[in-house]
């Protein structure tokens, strides 16, 4: 085939996926909102929501992991046409997303005094405490709108979760700037009232996609009937088999990033401000890619439910090939601009903190060229992944993951950032370490299953 061939779908894939992307950028932007505002009040306050958010994005990793075994599941049954197998899909994610919600936040909220012991600032530990409390009781409302999201995605209606996410940010800015501050009759909280504007924005956010969808006729179908006695124990382990893989890749790869944060805490306050500051901004252009993978999981699920093979592996390579080329051009304003971009997140007029806050810019521009680096690798492992979870095959990708991340990506952070001179930047040469070896894997394991599947239909 000719490279025509694949950028011929550049159109589809970019229509369904914009909206996708749009909502996974509002998620990351109300972390980016958090961190600017937050910073203004200095680099503690940055690195102890640094730290907070790192225990509740390990959490909200296996929720939003989970809650992705609906979308291939629906999408399968749209393909085929099949109303209730798809309700059937939904109905149950919905409920096993709202019980792990609650585990996740009972289990975050248990595990608060192991701050205490991992090396972190004292000052920035007592900072991060009450934050973390409000902050993980969201991840209830926050995964119970995924098993929303999903499903929507799932019947290629990816515009309601976008729509959800821009009023979140609008939501999210305007009770920060009112709580954190302290604006008008509203009380200055700090971190504490960055803590309680996304604990708002996200019962918000679940509130608008279940009122939203509920008026299409579309989906009149899939939301009449729920009950609990509807609930089978077989449809459920179905979820749960084809989710936790899922929840343990997507788990696995934040973890390696949470380690990352925990690691440059113990180098000291500016080089934890440093990585949150090149975080938010990787975070922001990963979510293309990662919109692209959920575009990816679609369509693959859709050919999968019509068993046309060649189609399959046509569209899944032409996302492979847009995401690598988004990427590039990321990784291009990373390079030109990366001694600017750290800037917006600290107050460089305080003269107080001026000698802190030049040192943290300085950290986070060299993180952001190896940053620029990993952009690509990142973004093909993440689309790559998305196109088996199409396929439900999530075992052996979980244990590729796994290999690729804490074999060879972690330790190579530990010894590069905490036993040589690189500091932070080895922590993030580690991260690209282990973030290619993923991409190769994957994309190993996917080029032998599609050609397995074409080579059996023929038969």
């Amino acid at each position: 085939m000719t490279l025509s061939t694949y950028t011929k779908e550049f159109s589809y894939n970019l229509r369904l996926a914009y909206p996708i992307i749009l909502g996974m950028l509002g998620h990351t932007i109300v972390g980016i909102v958090d961190n600017i505002m937050v910073g203004k009040l200095g680099p503690t306050e940055l690195a102890a929501v640094s730290l907070g958010n790192s225990f509740v994005f390990i959490a909200m990793s296996l929720g939003i992991g989970f809650s992705t075994a609906i979308t291939p599941l629906v999408a399968e049954a749209d393909g085929k046409g099949n109303v209730e197998e798809g309700r059937s899909a939904f109905h149950h994610g919905l409920y096993l997303c709202t019980i792990l919600g609650v585990i996740l936040f009972t289990i975050i909220f248990l595990s608060k005094p192991i701050i205490s012991f991992m090396g972190q600032p004292d000052h920035v530990v007592e900072l991060a405490k009450p934050y973390l409390d409000i902050v993980a009781f969201s991840l209830i409302p926050l995964i119970m709108f995924q098993a929303y999201k999903q499903f929507a995605d799932g019947m290629s209606e990816t515009h309601y979760s976008m729509w959800a996410t821009i009023l979140a940010n609008c939501v999210n800015v305007l009770f920060n700037y009112l709580l954190i501050y302290g604006i008008w009759i509203f009380p200055e909280l700090g971190i504490v009232g960055a803590a309680i504007g996304t604990i708002i924005s996200r019962f918000v956010m679940l509130g608008y996609m279940h009122y939203m969808m509920n008026l299409k006729k579309k989906f009149h179908p899939y939301f009449k009937g729920f009950s609990l006695k509807e609930i089978k124990r077989a449809v459920n382990l179905k979820i749960i088999k084809l989710g936790t893989p899922s929840a343990m890749q997507m788990f696995f790869e934040v973890a390696l990033f949470t380690g990352a944060i925990w690691l440059s805490g113990r180098l000291g306050t500016t080089s934890q401000a440093a990585n949150q500051v090149a975080l938010s901004l990787a975070s922001f252009t990963f979510m293309f890619a990662m919109g692209l993978s959920v575009a990816s999981m679609i369509r693959v699920g859709n050919q999968k439910g019509l068993e046309d093979y060649k189609k399959l592996r046509l569209v899944a390579f032409s996302i492979f090939l847009l995401a690598t080329f988004l990427e590039i051009i990321f990784a291009l304003i990373f390079l030109l601009f990366h001694e600017q971009l750290p800037q917006m997140f600290v107050n460089m007029k305080d003269a107080s903190t001026l000698v802190a806050n030049t040192e943290v810019v300085t950290i986070a521009a060299q993180l952001l060229l190896v940053a620029a680096v990993f952009q690509i690798s990142d973004g093909l492992q993440v689309v790559v992944l998305g196109a088996l979870r199409g396929l439900q095959d999530v075992k052996i990708p979980m244990y590729m993951t796994f290999i690729s991340y804490w074999i060879i990506g972690f330790p190579i952070s530990i010894y590069l950032g905490l036993y040589t001179s690189l500091g932070a930047i080895g922590i993030w040469l580690g991260l690209l370490a282990g973030l290619s070896a993923a991409a190769i894997l994957l994309f190993i394991r996917f080029n032998y299953l599609t050609k397995k599947l074409i080579l059996n239909s023929e038969n």
